[in-house]
């Protein structure tokens, strides 16, 4: 029996984690080491380490953060780097009937799967510029008041009653438009993939649809894709309050045009995106 294979693909924060969660107690194989939590993802990334790690490698082969919020770069694939790529593919297929991944730098190596994987199916995960922007930002501001509180008692004073409120201020001052333009090139990515594929390789979806019909989604992937998988609801994964408030960005971004870019590949998504 062929392996299929379910490239699960997303920007950060856009709800990859929690869909993917959600995939492994269908009983998807989604990797064999996973990514811990930590405190910007308390129920865990499931994001499988050996593409983790493989990304990490290739964007610091480019002089580029491992991170991989970028923007406005060219990404080379060294032949050494395919190849180790090549092989962790192989040993995937040759021990699993079905598995998939997820790991958001993916979305910047979509051409290079495409060519690997050409009977890859594609779960496309979206959200909103602000909320993942919001989101980013969150992360940022949280790792720096968890350094604050451990600090001294009158350094963590002075932090509370007077700079908190100043530092948020100046990290949406300073780095959403960033974030917005990361934002754009994740998902132009994602947008050019699904020029090139046929209807039938892939779904748009989004946490919310999940939240209203997650049956919808199951039932593609188990009837019309042929994964062997047991329906478990998202609901059981879903937690309201981990989802980070929205702020309005337009104050803190100069580059009005960044703005009208974004809501045009948020109006470009529409036509692909599962109905509810």
């Amino acid at each position: 029996m062929q392996s299929r294979t379910l490239i699960i693909a997303g920007m950060h924060r856009s709800g990859t984690s929690l869909i993917t969660n959600w995939l492994h107690h269908c009983g998807l194989q989604v990797g064999e080491c996973l990514l811990e939590a930590n405190e910007s993802n308390k129920d865990g990334h499931f994001e499988d380490v050996e593409f983790l790690k493989i990304h990490e490698e290739i964007l610091a082969g480019n002089g580029l953060t491992p991170s991989g919020l970028i923007f406005d770069k060219e990404l080379k694939v060294s032949e050494y780097q395919l190849e180790k790529l090549k092989a962790i593919i192989r040993v995937k297929m040759r021990h699993f009937n079905q598995w998939g991944w997820k790991e958001p730098r993916t979305c910047l190596f979509l051409d290079t799967y495409h060519d690997l994987l050409p009977g890859a199916k594609y779960l496309i995960i979206v959200r909103d510029y602000l909320s993942v922007v919001n989101s980013l930002l969150k992360r940022v501001f949280d790792d720096m008041d968890r350094s604050y509180k451990r600090r001294s008692f009158f350094t963590r004073l002075k932090w509370t009653l007077f700079r908190k409120a100043q530092k948020r201020r100046k990290l949406y001052h300073t780095q959403a438009e960033y974030y917005v333009k990361v934002w754009i090139e994740y998902n132009l990515h994602i947008l050019n993939m699904l020029r090139l594929l046929r209807s039938e390789e892939y779904l748009v979806v989004n946490y919310s649809l999940l939240q209203k019909n997650d049956k919808q989604v199951f039932n593609y992937l188990k009837t019309i894709w042929g994964f062997d998988l047991k329906y478990f609801s998202f609901r059981n994964v879903y937690k309201e309050s981990l989802i980070s408030r929205v702020a309005d960005l337009e104050p803190f971004i100069k580059d009005a045009s960044l703005l009208a870019e974004a809501k045009n590949i948020e109006n470009e998504f529409k036509k692909y995106i599962m109905a509810d």
